[in-house]
């Protein structure tokens, strides 16, 4: 889905946290990979952005990012403004669904 905003509009993506990456080269850049029932989203967080909602970063499991999408060399990327954990959500899942953990029982 996001190959259809185009480039620099603002969106808001929601996601599962696959990866977290801050390479000791990137100074001080976040990248986050987010999956949702779609695919996979690339999330770009900038050291002014992470200083802001660094708890959300580090600890969420299911994060809300509203930024502006970017795209170089063909990787479409999401520039983050704003991170919201939305974890709690998940356990609201379970609440609604209570058989869905057994089934993730062996």
């Amino acid at each position: 889905m996001l190959h259809l905003p185009p480039e620099g509009a603002r969106v808001a993506v929601a996601g599962l946290v696959l990866v977290r990456q801050r390479p000791g080269t990137a100074k001080g850049v976040i990248f986050l990979t987010l999956e949702d029932e779609f695919g996979v989203c690339n999330v770009i967080i900038w050291q002014k952005i992470y200083q802001r909602f660094r708890r959300a970063v580090i600890a969420g499991r299911l994060l809300r990012v509203t930024g502006r999408m970017q795209r170089q060399s063909g990787v479409t990327h999401v520039v983050a403004e704003m991170v919201e954990d939305i974890s709690p959500m998940l356990d609201d899942l379970v609440r609604l669904h209570p058989g869905a953990r057994a089934a993730d029982q062996p």
